[in-house]
């Protein structure tokens, strides 16, 4: 018999010891995004995969909110994050210090989600966009990668927050297999 493990029993780090915990070098950008149940989402995935901060651009609301709260669970209160009324101001930002910026988005040219561990070992900040729109194209034009989910659907998208567990992981995956 293989138990489930009760809430109790996962052997949690506590919010102190988390947030001083050593982060992955993981940034996330969210890029005008319009729905609060999808910050939070993206607040509880940042937690679960020890993301170095969020970035909250332009339309995008910040904690503290009701509706984020019912889907980060608290997330707001371990994760770092700082909002910026522009996603370009926070790339441009970044870049000057060395981070690497990778829109996940679909174009012309693309890396595949299944290559990002090909990478470099860098800081790396994934701007994830808006809803209905997708990454901004400036934002796009600023980066240094664009990251593509492959699907084998009749659809072309997955909700975001959904899309950033998956990506999530895979740069995640990079640091705890060094």
């Amino acid at each position: 018999m293989n138990k489930k493990l009760k809430l109790w029993e996962l052997d949690r780090v506590s919010e102190k010891e988390f947030k001083a915990q050593e982060k992955f070098p993981i940034i996330v950008i969210l890029d005008e995004i319009r729905s609060l149940t999808n910050v939070g989402s993206f607040f509880r995935s940042c937690d679960a995969f020890n993301v170095e901060k969020i970035y909250l651009c332009g339309i995008t609301a910040t904690p503290p909110h009701r509706e984020i709260h019912k889907t980060a669970l608290g997330a707001t209160e371990t994760i770092a994050w700082e909002h910026y009324d522009s996603t370009e101001e926070i790339v441009q930002k970044l870049k000057k210090e060395g981070v690497k910026i990778c829109s996940i988005e679909q174009t012309e040219k693309t890396t595949l989600l299944q290559d990002v561990a090909n990478l470099p070992n860098e800081r790396y900040a994934l701007i994830f966009g808006n809803e209905v729109n997708g990454v901004n194209q400036t934002a796009i034009d600023l980066s240094d990668h664009i990251i593509e989910i492959p699907q084998f659907g009749t659809k072309h998208s997955l909700n975001v927050s959904v899309c950033a567990g998956i990506v999530l992981w895979e740069f995640v995956k990079r640091n705890i297999a060094h």
